[in-house]
């Protein structure tokens, strides 16, 4: 496994990828829905974003990258924040998040694909990363404890209207 950049190369493991969400977990397809329809356009904004360039009002230069296997499936997804600086961020998203594909959740992929981000992380400059989980959210919540992360406390959310659990990962170890 290894954390790669997105790119054309993954189009049709992309593909595969949307459509496990779609059918196993609609509520956070919608993320990924751009590179279903455009998947040209939904790189170069990813590019983009890594960049700094052309950001929505409220978004932050955000690194992406997608865990793949060795038969180049894409097993997940991670988003690395390069700073926290506006009150959603540092509030209730965090320095990074992450998904796994439905159909490879429950087989360590997200603490694998966690480890392999803090020093993507800590390349960054962000030398202690905070990472937030649905309070409810154990599988999330465990993936971040086993990669060190210490519970800062629970908040409740303003954009999400739940409680999270907020988390602070040492990076660069």
């Amino acid at each position: 496994m290894k954390l790669v950049s997105p790119s054309e190369e993954y189009r049709l493991a992309f593909d595969r990828f949307y459509d496990d969400f779609v059918n196993h977990d609609k509520e956070n397809a919608s993320y990924y829905e751009g590179g279903k329809k455009n998947f040209d356009r939904y790189i170069q904004s990813l590019i983009d974003e890594s960049n700094g360039m052309n950001l929505p009002e409220g978004y932050v230069p955000c690194h992406h990258y997608w865990l793949v296997d060795s038969s180049q499936e894409i097993l997940g997804v991670i988003r690395i924040r390069h700073n926290i600086n506006t009150p959603f961020l540092s509030h209730e998203a965090g320095h990074i998040g992450y998904d796994i594909a439905p159909r490879f959740r429950g087989q360590g992929y997200g603490k694998a694909m966690l480890k392999l981000a803090l020093p993507k992380a800590c390349q960054l400059g962000i030398a202690t990363a905070l990472i937030t989980a649905d309070e409810d959210n154990i599988a999330s919540r465990t993936v971040i404890e086993r990669n060190g992360g210490q519970l800062d406390k629970i908040v409740q959310g303003k954009v999400f209207q739940y409680p999270i659990a907020r988390y602070w990962v040492d990076c660069c170890c």
